[in-house]
């Protein structure tokens, strides 16, 4: 594993995804910044941080070698290993936000962006991108915002978060994916935020509809049961659960 370290970039994710052009690198790895100042989440949305109080960091995965099929279990696997690393600090009431969002209650804390590098039909590396609120105090643009200060009152040291997230990370996706993939599918529906609760979701036209989480398919798509009794899958882009 190596880390490098950078006083500040534009992403992280862009950074060694740019590195990994120009350089053969290492499996696991890491570039972290202690001021990332263009940070994207999914579809790319804005990451409000203020420099050197979070985390925002990115890992390189290579020989993962699963179908484009299955690339969701990526996501679920990294998903899992970041919310054993929080309760090992008490950060309570944690759960994960279909598809990258990972939550203490209604509080977004942190938020995942895996990028894929797939070859034919196979996923063959992934740069897995992490953002989390750890001593930030204040957001300004997100009104679900939260950091692990604000939920817990205490002040943590930066390193010691960033080293367990990397380790519980790199635990989680040294083990083969596919052979544990109804073990970590099952896992991740115990964290799913909203399973089992009666929601309301916006659709791309705007209409609001009601319904409940039954589950994640294996294609890392929404299954969603309607009031009518039927289920329907969603898309990354084309639902949005309204909380």
């Amino acid at each position: 594993m190596q880390i490098i370290k950078l006083d500040a970039t534009q992403s992280t994710n862009t950074y060694l995804k740019n590195l990994s052009f120009e350089r053969a690198l290492e499996d696991f790895t890491v570039i972290t910044t202690k001021n990332q100042t263009s940070g994207r989440g999914q579809l790319n949305a804005v990451w409000e941080s203020e420099p050197g109080k979070n985390l925002a960091f990115s890992v390189l995965k290579k020989n993962i070698d699963i179908p484009i099929q299955r690339v969701f279990l990526v996501s679920v696997c990294v998903s899992l290993a970041i919310v054993e690393s929080l309760k090992d600090f008490g950060i309570p009431n944690l759960s994960i936000k279909w598809p990258n969002d990972i939550l203490s209650g209604n509080c977004k804390i942190g938020g995942i962006l895996i990028e894929n590098i797939i070859s034919g039909s196979t996923i063959k590396r992934s740069i897995i991108g992490f953002g989390l609120n750890v001593n930030q105090k204040s957001f300004k643009n997100a009104p679900h915002a939260s950091s692990l200060k604000m939920i817990t009152g205490t002040d943590y040291d930066l390193d010691e978060v960033f080293y367990s997230l990397v380790e519980h990370l790199h635990q989680n996706l040294i083990r083969p994916f596919q052979l544990r993939e109804k073990e970590l599918y099952a896992q991740y529906h115990t964290h799913l935020f909203k399973k089992g609760q009666n929601s309301i979701f916006k659709l791309p036209n705007d209409e609001q509809i009601t319904g409940t989480i039954e589950k994640v398919s294996i294609d890392g798509k929404l299954v969603v049961k309607l009031v009518n009794g039927d289920f329907k899958e969603f898309g990354l882009k084309e639902i949005q659960l309204l909380y």
